[in-house]
């Protein structure tokens, strides 16, 4: 059998060169019989492909039947027909059986809702997202109202309990209302199990939220994320409308901007199926909304930590201060998706904002205020007693200084210091003297220690560099009364002499 390009040849030679079959096939190296087979040939016909019968033909329309009636195996299918007489393999046997299986494509049914009867709930993520000098992970919550289609869309930097009953709360907010029923995904924040076939255990604090707005939780079937379908399209939209193509701005910037496209953009579109604007449609649904609660539901997720001895509890790798009365103890951690508060049993003791960077370190100066003045009155104390301790007129030097409205601390703090450099005696006898003269403050009594550690000049004759001094000295006229006296007597001469 030739192929087509050798059939153009054996063509163009007999056609055009005008050569014989002996010559063709001469040129292009083939039998006689088939250049002249293919000479007398118009157009190329290749060989039909002949398949030997199989074992398994006979029981063709018996497969393609059993497959027909029940979507049976191929080992189920195998077995039947060996008990009817097939001797052939398994193989050959599940191969024919893909080829025959209809393809099944799975069938859904499109769900009506009335107004005010259903939302859907669902979370996105979309990459990264730098805040401060760190990177988080960017998710965003959707809630989409069964019937009219009316979407709130709020941007988080995670997927925990707070940020779910936050972001419940804020769509109640948006809407109005709040529905009948809210749809979810089995999602650890909603749902603690549901196993195929039993009952779902909702988690306790999204029961309480519930009960609280008035509404009803249904968690869809396990895998079956198509019971959700109206805000599966709704994140998928997102992504594909208001997502594609952002030059993501800072975290802060995103939530506005998002609340911003809802109004102009997804709420007020045409929608592919209700082929009605959302907008125009929550306007008939608002109204079949119930009415929000008359306060707010507390979203905070709850922890419990212990506070270090340096007065510091740790979330998310950040250290966070508390009140230095509370070092060492278990505390009460409330975390919202903005704040950090802590509660030491039933007490609120310190409330911080929540930081979304790693490893850092948060303080409220007035947690460790209160401390300090303790270290410093204790300082003072111990300052104090080593002042008294120099001299009993200690006490009452201590007691002038406050009167005269002079800072007693400061002064006293000098002059123990000075008992360290002069020796506590010679400080108790300057303090006596400083009494004595009242003189009150460090620097009298500094200076009464320097003057005493001062040598006195030794007295030397007198020298005079001119003459002309000695006319300027004055002197006083000398006393000649014990040599007038005649019960004088010179001490040098014995009494009996005579000249």
């Amino acid at each position: 059998m030739i192929n087509y390009q050798t059939f153009c040849q054996i063509r163009q030679l007999a056609d055009q060169n005008q050569l014989s079959a002996a010559q063709i096939a001469a040129e292009l190296a083939m039998d006689l019989k088939t250049a002249q087979k293919w000479i007398q040939c118009s157009k190329y016909e290749p060989r039909k492909a002949t398949r030997r019968p199989g074992k398994l033909d006979p029981f063709q329309g018996q497969i393609v039947a059993l497959l027909a009636r029940h979507p049976y195996s191929a080992r189920q299918i195998f077995q039947q027909l060996t008990a009817q007489g097939y001797t052939g393999g398994y193989s050959i046997l599940k191969e024919r059986v893909r080829l025959l299986r209809p393809v099944r494509q799975s069938a859904y049914l499109t769900l009506a809702f009335a107004p005010g009867e259903c939302a859907q709930v669902d979370w996105g993520s979309f990459g990264w997202i730098k805040v401060g000098a760190t990177r988080r992970r960017l998710s965003f919550f959707v809630m989409v109202l069964c019937y009219s289609r009316q979407m709130y869309v709020e941007f988080t930097l995670g997927q925990g309990m707070e940020w779910f009953l936050a972001c419940h709360q804020n769509a109640f907010t948006f809407f109005g209302g709040t529905p009948a029923k809210v749809m979810i995904d089995n999602l650890k924040t909603g749902v603690l199990s549901h196993p195929v076939g039993g009952p779902v255990v909702y988690h306790p604090r999204y029961l309480d939220f519930a009960a609280h707005h008035g509404f009803t939780p249904v968690a869809c079937g396990v895998r079956k994320a198509n019971e959700k379908g109206r805000v599966e399209n709704g994140v998928g939209y997102i992504k594909g409308n208001f997502l594609n193509g952002l030059e993501l701005p800072g975290f802060a910037a995103l939530n506005p901007a998002a609340h911003d496209w809802l109004r102009t953009v997804a709420n007020v579109r045409l929608h592919g199926e209700t082929r009605r604007k959302p907008v125009e449609m929550f306007a008939e649904e608002q109204a079949r909304l119930r009415p929000l609660p008359a306060r707010p539901y507390d979203p905070a997720a709850l922890q419990t930590v212990t506070a270090t001895r340096r007065c510091r509890v740790v979330f998310e790798t950040n250290r966070y201060s508390t009140p230095h009365l509370y070092a060492g103890q278990k505390l009460t951690l409330k975390v919202y998706p903005e704040r950090l508060s802590l509660y030491h049993r039933e007490t609120l003791i310190a409330t911080h904002p929540r930081s979304f960077e790693r490893h850092q370190d948060l303080l409220n100066p007035d947690h460790t205020k209160e401390l300090l003045a303790q270290r410093l009155k204790a300082r003072q104390q111990t300052l104090l007693l080593a002042f008294l301790s120099l001299s009993p007129q200690a006490e009452g030097y201590a007691r002038k200084l406050e009167e005269k409205g002079l800072q007693a601390a400061h002064h006293i703090q000098k002059i123990v210091a000075l008992s360290e450099v002069y020796g506590p005696e010679e400080v108790a006898r300057a303090l006596a003297d400083a009494l004595a003269f009242e003189a009150y403050g460090c620097d009298y009594i500094a200076n009464i220690l320097a003057q005493r550690q001062r040598h006195p000049a030794t007295p030397t004759a007198l020298h005079l560099t001119r003459r002309q001094d000695l006319l300027d000295l004055e002197l006083p006229p000398a006393d000649l009364t014990p040599y007038q006296s005649p019960t004088s007597v010179n001490p040098t001469f014995p009494h009996d002499y005579e000249p």
